[in-house]
């Protein structure tokens, strides 16, 4: 799904410069994270924005080339002044912090060197729903949402959002929890998920049929822990029930990052195939059958069940994974968080050609009906217009942002000045 944002991405006259500070180097084949880092280079290119992309991170094998995207690249340090010059230097219009780690390490030194450039945090997920909800699986306790206030990383993740000038949240289930469980004022928050071309009638045709799909499939960055965890539920538990009433079957688990422990799990003889990282995740995809993505915890709205939907590949998944994702769509599968369920819908929807089509459907819908890129774009654009022209009153409306600004200038300021002067003696 990933290579849309990269054939999309337009040139317009640039006027205005937008600094992306990254948490990782993008990797669109990786994680959705890194598709969804495309997706919003295009939109403020659309925009007129030129951008520089920096990180303090490690450049990887699988990293895109921001150069054939028309963005410059820049290597950044933590705890070094070099930055202060460098931001200074660049002087941009807007800055966006990729999750609030980042937030947290620069947004003092973009408020203190570059004060009239537009802060952006994009969340990603809710870092503090996901370890909450993690907590409560791994505790075999019922989750509830005031267990996100009990999280000391929500403390920072709120903070983060509070700081900021506006913070993209890619889920309304997440918008809401923002706006009642962390009385967020709505101003600072904009709704905004993965920004996709719609599914022309081309498209779906050139797509494979049911009879030239086979086999199920998972694809999942095994870096984050929810994936890993629905490998080993469908390893353990799923799979063996599933194969019973399919002998013939075979699940296929991609994924990057995969460590030796989930290579372990590498069952040929029981049709369980770790395949690790998928040279193109498109292609896979669409020669599956089924997508099974059996979540038992997260946040955000998922990537592997977006790319399946694109790809025309229905899917089985939990209320987790198909959360704030659908509306009041149907799912292009089945939804359920019981394992029997789960087993005897995905051997249903794998055998039955009326039934998967309808479900191949439904995805498409999602897609167009939710996701298309033009229901976003205009609005979005004239939010950040707005911001510019309105951003010395946004940030008097938001007093608790400038109480934590002032605190945070006042402490983590100087606490990273004595680990850069402590790191020049080192």
């Amino acid at each position: 799904m990933y290579y849309f944002a990269l054939l999309s991405l337009i040139m317009t006259p640039q006027s205005q410069t937008l600094l992306i500070i990254g948490f990782v180097w993008p990797e669109p084949n990786s994680s959705a994270a890194g598709g969804r880092m495309l997706q919003l280079i295009n939109e403020f290119q659309q925009q007129g924005f030129s951008i520089t992309f920096a990180s303090p991170a490690m450049d990887s094998d699988f990293m895109v080339d921001l150069a054939t995207l028309n963005v410059d690249k820049k290597s950044i340090s933590l705890n070094c002044s070099s930055f202060d010059i460098f931001v200074k230097e660049l002087n941009p219009s807007a800055v966006l912090f990729d999750r609030f780690m980042i937030e947290e390490q620069f947004g003092w030194r973009v408020a203190e060197n570059c004060p009239n450039a537009i802060r952006i945090l994009d969340t990603e997920d809710l870092h503090c729903l996901r370890q909450a909800r993690q907590k409560a699986f791994k505790a075999n306790t019922e989750f509830t949402i005031s267990d996100t206030l009990k999280e000391d990383v929500a403390k920072r993740e709120i903070a983060s959002i509070l700081r900021c000038d506006l913070s993209l949240i890619i889920s309304e289930f997440e918008i809401e929890v923002l706006k009642t469980t962390f009385k967020i004022d709505e101003k600072l928050l904009y709704y905004l998920p993965f920004l996709l071309e719609t599914i022309s009638k081309e498209t779906f045709e050139n797509l494979p049929p049911f009879e030239k799909r086979n086999g199920f499939i998972f694809i999942g960055n095994f870096l984050h822990e929810p994936n890993w965890n629905a490998v080993q539920y469908l390893k353990e538990t799923i799979w063996p029930l599933l194969r019973k009433q399919l002998p013939e079957a075979e699940l296929h688990i991609y994924g990057a990052y995969p460590s030796q422990k989930v290579m372990q799990l590498h069952q040929p003889k029981e049709g369980f195939h770790i395949k690790g990282r998928a040279d193109d995740a498109n292609e896979v995809v669409q020669n599956a059958r089924i997508v099974l993505a059996p979540l038992r915890f997260g946040a955000g709205i998922k990537g592997k069940l977006i790319e399946a939907m694109q790809c025309g590949t229905p899917s089985i998944t939990t209320t987790i994974g198909a959360e704030s994702m659908q509306g009041n769509l149907p799912w292009n599968g089945f939804v359920t968080d019981d394992v029997n369920e789960f087993t005897n819908s995905a051997v249903q929807l794998y055998q039955d050609k009326k039934l998967w089509t309808a479900a191949q459907q439904n995805g498409i819908a999602i897609i167009n009906q939710r996701y298309s890129k033009k229901r976003f774009e205009n609005e979005f654009a004239n939010q950040i217009e707005f911001l510019q022209s309105n951003l010395a009153q946004h940030r008097l409306d938001n007093f608790l942002g400038s109480l934590l600004q002032h605190h945070t200038l006042s402490s983590t300021k100087y606490m990273s000045r004595w680990i850069e002067e402590k790191n020049k003696r080192l």
